[in-house]
């Protein structure tokens, strides 16, 4: 039995700092995608200080979205999720490129 707690309360502990330093850490300062029509780079800093992290990561994991769109036929398309997640929320705000080439660079 004391075996038993023990082993809850190290599972505890290790799972609460994982949490933290999942929380804490705040990925990289610039993301680049690269289709077809040339390199969207996202100031990921910036983005951060807009929206909260569930705007973008919405599935509450820290993945690369590529890692279900364009893989699970369940999720929509990368593009299709980028356009409508990026060119919207900049319509939105009334701020921040909204045209193919203000995004997509060569």
């Amino acid at each position: 039995m004391k075996k038993l707690l023990t082993l809850c309360v190290t599972l505890i502990l290790v799972s609460s700092v994982a949490t933290v330093v999942i929380a804490t850490t705040n990925g990289p300062p610039e993301i680049k995608f690269t289709p077809k029509m040339g390199t969207v780079t996202l100031d990921h800093t910036a983005h951060q200080a807009l929206t909260d992290c569930a705007t973008c990561h919405h599935t509450g994991e820290y993945a690369q979205c590529k890692s279900c769109h364009g893989v699970d036929p369940n999720a929509p398309a990368a593009k299709v999720a980028f356009h409508n997640l990026c060119k919207d929320c900049h319509k939105e705000m009334n701020k921040g490129p909204s045209k193919c080439k203000e995004c997509h660079v060569k």
